[in-house]
């Protein structure tokens, strides 16, 4: 862990004097304290760690970091972007013999944001075959944004209250929620944005 937040400070830091891209969206309407924000599509570059949460993004931070500071075919560098994203995969199912199955935890998919004018076509492929690039579809997604630590009990929370405001809205999201990080660990907690999504239902 110390290792992933010396390095994402280290990567943030050319950045700090001005504004970091994010991908495009319009604020739709407002729920409250929620934003209900309509996304144009965007390309990341993803990897899926089978580790907990608190896990997760330290594992993925060093692979995708490798990517967009040249480990690809095209030795291209990419600016640091905002946010950093990362999601639950869905618990899948192996088979351990011929006729039985076991769940196999999905683990939680990290994602980093590509800067606006890179397309899926464009952009470079991986150097390392554990970074997937993806195109993210236009969405529509319901934001809460909260400040403070990186911590479970701070998420749990303000997920709770984002499932409320949705729910007293008689709003339908599906699939899982998304954590995104938009400041360096360095960042007074106070200070940090921090985000949870919800997609909605169209």
């Amino acid at each position: 862990m110390r290792k992933f937040l010396l390095s994402l400070a280290i990567a943030a830091a050319p950045g700090l004097s001005s504004a970091i891209e994010e991908p495009f969206y319009e604020i739709k309407r407002r729920i409250g304290e929620v934003e209900v924000r309509r996304y144009a599509p965007y390309v990341v570059a993803e990897v899926v760690i089978n580790a907990p949460a608190e896990d997760a993004g330290g594992e993925a931070f060093p692979i995708l970091a490798g990517y967009i500071f040249g480990k690809n075919k095209g030795l291209t560098k990419f600016a640091m972007t905002a946010p950093v994203t990362l999601a639950p995969e869905p618990t899948r199912l192996e088979m351990t013999s011929p006729v039985t199955q076991a769940a196999a935890p999905g683990g939680y998919r990290v994602q980093f944001v590509l800067p606006r004018d890179v397309t899926l076509a464009l952009a470079p492929e991986p150097d390392d075959a554990r970074v997937q690039l993806r195109e993210v579809p236009a969405s529509t997604v319901a934001v809460l944004r909260y400040s403070g630590f990186w911590t479970q009990a701070n998420y749990d929370q303000h997920l709770a209250e984002l499932e409320t405001a949705l729910r007293t809205a008689e709003v339908g999201w599906l699939g899982e929620p998304v954590l995104a990080r938009y400041n360096p660990p360095f960042m007074p907690w106070f200070l940090r944005r921090n985000e949870i999504w919800l997609r909605l239902r169209q």
